[in-house]
């Protein structure tokens, strides 16, 4: 399943996250592939350290948090901290999936990565080429938003970014643990909830039929839920 989420950060905070983005300091993104991503990976990464980095991350998080959207597509129970990475010249990614396991910076203890994120931060007529191209059972989808907008998708799937011929791609990713690690349970969780959502608009917030769909969710959310 990939959900889109608009507006995750308004126009004036993505062009202070693009202003505060030009002091890090950016190195060669190979340096964090595995070694067969290594081969197909060209891009500049925010050094994991840098503090500007870090700053934008954690702001980046807690905006997500807060975000319904987020919340119920993904149900995290981990996030990845975020890295902001840029292609340009020729830059690309290319068919790879992420690793399952990937151990927190700072931290004994790993993440399994059920979903995928991409924050896009610069405007789609600002570059050419670039776009996120993630294989589904569908065919290949090529993703290519707004800037401030956010792709999320599942980790397992092969995807790749396109080369940018011109202009820069900037972008925010990361990874996220779901508390719920079936994919088809997590999508119906999100159907259910999505529908309570609308059913409850207009309605007394002691509706007893709101309150049974509630009390369905919450069932299955303790049966898929990882232990």
């Amino acid at each position: 399943m990939l959900t889109v989420i608009e507006q995750v950060l308004s126009a004036d905070e993505v062009a202070h996250f693009r202003q505060r983005l030009r002091a890090a300091r950016w190195v060669d993104g190979r340096a964090t592939a595995g070694t067969r991503a290594v081969a197909v990976k060209q891009n500049l990464q925010v050094e994991r350290e840098d503090p500007v980095g870090r700053e934008l991350g954690q702001a980046l998080l807690a905006r997500l948090g807060r975000l319904p959207l987020f919340v119920s597509a993904s149900l995290a129970e981990r996030i990845w901290p975020p890295v902001f990475n840029a292609y340009r010249d020729g830059g690309h990614y290319g068919l790879h999936s992420d690793a399952a396991l990937m151990l927190l910076p700072g931290a004994e203890r790993s993440l399994r990565s059920d979903l995928s994120a991409t924050l896009f931060l610069s405007p789609p007529e600002e570059y050419e080429g670039g776009e996120l191209e993630i294989e589904t059972s569908f065919g290949a989808q090529a993703v290519k938003l707004a800037a401030g907008d956010m792709v999320l998708y599942p980790s397992s799937s092969l995807h790749r970014v396109t080369p940018v011929t011109a202009g820069e791609r900037v972008c925010a990713i990361t990874w996220i643990q779901s508390a719920v690690a079936d994919a088809s349970a997590r999508a119906l969780l999100f159907d259910l909830d999505q529908g309570i959502q609308a059913l409850s608009v207009g309605r007394p917030a002691d509706d007893p039929a709101i309150g049974r769909l509630v009390h369905v969710y919450q069932n299955l959310l303790r049966r898929w839920a990882t232990p």
